[in-house]
């Protein structure tokens, strides 16, 4: 990916050593990981204990005793992720810097194309946990963003671990990853979060996990918007690039989540997706470049 000749976004907020504890929201979520899927569901909560921890296993569909004795499946628990070097973090921060504002610069275009003004979001690097408008969130849940604050939250030991431990490799599946969490943030911009939110609210069980996937399906194929109209704009893309999206994309699918953590697969609890799915939706979105070929919730087939 031609990342290094691009612009540096201004919308960074680099948090690393301020402290924090543990944790909330989610989009990236991953084995051993809780993550909010991208809508407003816990929007505003804070602070820690039982309670809190056992709403949040609720809304995510959780049993909430697995949360409570930290039982969450995963295949390997003991799993860390190498934490970068001074010089590979200073690397990770501008990369991340080049793509934030690839997008500011992306869907600032797609907006003005529908009468609309593009509000940047805000991307906030942390380390270990933060504070957010949605709560307290550690590290291990991923990058996730957060609708009340418009931000996106990112700890940079998340690209060593999907490089390593899911092999992703490659800047444009780090690239994925943030375009992704930019996509909740258009959402959120035209209103969608809003009504899957309210949808949710008196949904089952059942009902909520399906409109999570197709929110979050909705995020990969506005990843794939962005990817097209910023390699037509900026030819950002080298040979072998979406197919490092492609893998990303399949990587983080609920079903191969499943398989790898619990050893079988429940469809009715997925909340992001399968492999199959996820990529079709990144490729539909690329292959499109439009945001109304994005449409999840009146498709037929996911």
């Amino acid at each position: 990916m031609r990342w290094r000749d691009g612009r540096r976004s201004d919308n960074i907020e680099d948090q690393r050593g301020a402290g924090g504890d543990a944790g909330y929201p989610g989009g990236m979520r991953l084995p051993g990981r809780i993550g909010i899927p991208g809508g407003r569901a816990g929007a505003g909560m804070g602070g820690l204990g039982l309670v809190a921890l056992v709403v949040i296993a609720l809304l995510l569909g959780v049993d909430p005793s697995q949360l409570l004795q930290g039982n969450l499946g995963d295949d390997s628990p003991g799993y860390a992720p190498r934490a970068p070097t001074s010089s590979e973090q200073a690397d990770l921060k501008d990369f991340v810097s080049a793509v934030l504002a690839d997008t500011e610069d992306t869907w600032s275009q797609q907006f003005r194309t529908l009468g609309l003004t593009y509000q940047d979001p805000k991307l906030v690097l942390f380390s270990g946990a933060v504070d957010s408008a949605c709560g307290f969130a550690q590290s291990a849940m991923g990058p996730f963003y957060c609708p009340p604050d418009r931000k996106v939250y990112l700890d940079l030991s998340f690209f060593q671990e999907l490089e390593d431990r899911f092999q992703a490799p490659g800047d444009f599946a780090g690239a994925y990853v943030i375009a992704h969490e930019v996509g909740h943030h258009v959402q959120n911009l035209l209103g969608i979060m809003d009504k899957v939110d309210a949808l949710r609210r008196r949904a089952s069980e059942t009902e909520a996990n399906a409109l999570s996937v197709r929110l979050e399906l909705q995020a990969d194929c506005l990843a794939g918007v962005w990817a097209v109209n910023a390699d037509r704009a900026r030819h950002i893309l080298e040979a072998g690039d979406i197919e490092e999206g492609l893998q990303a994309a399949a990587a983080v699918g609920d079903d191969r989540l499943q398989r790898q953590s619990q050893g079988y697969v429940v469809p009715d609890s997925f909340t992001h997706g399968s492999s199959e799915q996820r990529v079709r939706w990144f490729k539909r979105g690329f292959d499109s470049g439009r945001i109304d070929a994005c449409d999840t919730f009146n498709a037929g087939r996911l």
